[in-house]
């Protein structure tokens, strides 16, 4: 039999999970805040769109999509972690839910940051190869050795989560 101190301990490390959702909650406002800034840089893009050149114009599509996959980022680590760390989101009947909703684990949520923060390096090593008449070389290699380096760690990081989801395979 548990003692009273004993299951008193338990709840509150239990229940301490909900320390968690001012972080979640500030999340969401970073959200806001990215979306202020894509309405910013989406207003700019149409208030110059008959003066600015062809390159100007994509790097601030480039910028747009980038602030996208940072919100669609943020969003599923949102939604993920209060998920998995805190409390099921429950969902009412015929209301419209995201698909994975409750099919990401705390593995998959890494795997899916890797790879958005593989594809917001792509669109950063594009800008920069758009500017490549204003950068360094040395610069434009770093770049690319950073990138190569988020590639390679969302690939482990997918193989290390499949592994340890599925077990090796039996040869």
């Amino acid at each position: 039999m548990r003692s009273r101190a004993e299951v008193l301990v338990e709840r509150f490390i239990l229940n301490s999970r909900w320390l968690l959702t001012p972080f979640y909650l500030g999340l969401v406002l970073v959200v806001v805040a990215l979306a202020i800034t894509f309405f910013r840089e989406l207003w700019h893009l149409y208030a110059t769109i008959f003066t600015a050149g062809e390159s100007d114009v994509v790097l601030t599509v480039l910028a747009l999509v980038d602030v996208v996959l940072v919100a669609n980022l943020l969003i599923m680590v949102v939604i993920s972690g209060y998920e998995n760390f805190v409390s099921d989101i429950e969902v009412a009947e015929g209301v419209e839910k995201p698909d994975w909703l409750g099919k990401i684990d705390a593995g998959n949520l890494k795997v899916k940051v890797a790879a958005a923060i593989v594809a917001i390096s792509s669109i950063h090593l594009l800008r920069a190869f758009l500017n490549v008449n204003e950068m360094a070389d040395s610069k434009i290699i770093l770049l690319m050795v950073m990138h190569m380096v988020f590639v390679f760690s969302a690939l482990l990081l997918a193989y290390l989560d499949k592994i340890s989801s599925h077990g090796p395979k039996a040869h």
